[in-house]
């Protein structure tokens, strides 16, 4: 066997393609991933299993006389006998190509990870140790209780390691764990869900959550029938981390400067330093944050409004986003740093609301006079991006308060806002919480958000879905 053929550790993989490449630049990018995951229906286990994944991104750079062009591409499952024909691929898209708009030096300068040469960190069946046993207790608790339960759990572990023909060796390894659990009534006439986000599963526990959604299945044994309209609304932590993902997946810098976006000035100009809320909110991303920690460097597989593949590499600091009720940052690359004339603030991996707000949801239960309890949102979708309109649904409960309790479940309903416009009118944030936004995720699930009070929540239709 030739020493190449037995290069199959990812740095040894990472450091081979950039042997290989005669590009004027070059980024690799080894993605190892495993996952683990049980899932169950009707109170007992249905399917469980475990998988691995390899993934090789090649970013290569030509330098031409008209500008720097770049090449990428991503293959799954890659041995040593693949490189060659990939890094070969990458540099033909390179030549190919024409200029790229965001083209900047390569990042150099960064200290190496002193765990590059490791093995990837793997998960399996093992972290649900703790976990499974505590499944089996809310099986028996909701037989007992006349309740099924449906959902699964899932367990993943990325590590991901970044090469550069400047020298960078960079790898962060990235959990990520969800549990989401339904609970139904036999005749499926009334269903509740409850998710968390987690990172290792011991922090989570599914006889907690069975408690929580049987007193929700009890409230639904009540329907009241209500007309679409303008109601006050508490919005759970999920449902204020749904709307406020796709916020900041609509704040980059350049967008809001050419006019295109809700963070655009009429006129010219951004919002920047305007006041949102009159609560004092922070909202911000850092990368350290206990129990939402994220890569710590830029990862970029390919350019976009919001990254690029030649700041891959580049730090990632914390960054406040909103503070004190006040627009204090939109992402940047280095490139439309350069454009707008902003500060460069690279994209987030996590996002975390706080107004210094203290109160439980329960309690702000307590406190409200009438109003509806949302459980979570779901199929959200921009209608209008200059004032970033959205439109979805509620689902699995919906839930009428009146004199500081609960009286029972109402129909759902379509609703009709903008996140930045409900930030403007909120008048009482909880305490915050790490929560798992149920509509985004499979994409995003490291938040901390308090539960939001909004005098005038607009559903905008009855709907029938579940």
């Amino acid at each position: 066997m030739s020493s190449t053929n037995r290069i199959t550790k990812p740095h040894e993989i990472v450091e081979r393609a950039l042997e290989l490449s005669t590009a004027d630049g070059c980024v690799v990018i080894a993605d190892e991933g495993s996952s683990a995951n049980l899932r169950w229906a009707g109170n007992a286990l249905t399917t469980n299993g475990v998988t691995r994944s390899r993934t090789l991104t090649v970013i290569a750079t030509v330098d031409g006389k008209e500008g720097t062009a770049s090449g990428v591409v991503s293959r799954s499952a890659v041995t040593a006998d693949d490189l060659e024909p990939l890094v070969r691929a990458a540099e033909a898209a390179a030549r190919g190509a024409g200029p790229a708009e965001d083209a900047q030096p390569l990042v150099t300068g960064t200290p190496a990870s002193p765990d590059f040469t490791d093995a990837p960190a793997e998960t399996n069946s093992a972290v649900f140790t703790d976990f499974a046993p505590a499944l089996g207790e809310a099986f028996a608790r909701a037989r007992e209780g006349g309740r099924e339960l449906y959902g699964f759990a899932n367990h993943e572990l990325v590590s991901t390691y970044v090469g550069t023909s400047t020298g960078l060796r960079l790898r962060h390894d990235q959990p990520n764990g969800t549990l989401e659990l339904n609970a139904k009534s036999p005749d499926r006439q009334r269903s509740a869900w409850a998710g968390r986000s987690t990172r290792d599963f011991k922090d989570v526990d599914p006889t907690v959550l069975d408690a929580e959604l049987a007193v929700r299945l009890g409230w639904a044994e009540r329907k009241i029938d209500l007309p679409a309209g303008r109601y006050e609304t508490l919005l759970p932590p999920t449902a204020v981390a749904d709307l406020l993902i796709y916020q900041m997946w609509s704040a980059a810098a350049r967008d809001a400067v050419e006019g295109r976006t809700v963070f655009s000035k009429p006129g010219g100009g951004t919002r920047l330093g305007e006041k949102l809320s009159e609560l004092p909110l922070s909202l911000r991303s850092d990368p350290n944050a206990p129990g939402l920690e994220s890569a710590p460097f830029v990862i970029a597989h390919s350019s976009g409004d919001d990254a690029s593949v030649f700041d891959n590499g580049l730090p990632v600091p914390a960054t406040e986003w909103i503070a004190d009720g006040h627009l204090n940052r939109l992402s940047t690359t280095r490139h439309t740093a350069g454009l707008t004339g902003m500060q460069l603030s690279p994209g987030f991996g996590n996002l975390i609301l706080d107004a210094g707000g203290e109160k439980s949801l329960e309690e702000m239960v307590a406190a409200t006079e009438r109003g509806l309890l949302l459980t979570c949102l779901w199929y959200i979708r921009e209608v209008d991006p200059a004032t970033l309109l959205l439109t979805g649904l509620t689902r699995d409960g919906v839930y009428l308060v009146e004199d500081g309790q609960v009286v029972g479940e109402v129909n759902n309903f379509r609703f009709n806002e903008s996140p930045v416009d409900l930030l403007s009118r909120a008048s009482e944030a909880g305490r915050t919480e790490k929560t798992l936004p149920r509509e985004w995720s499979d994409w995003f699930t490291r938040a901390a958000m308090p539960a939001l009070r909004i005098p005038d929540f607009n559903m905008s239709s009855v709907s029938k879905g579940v």
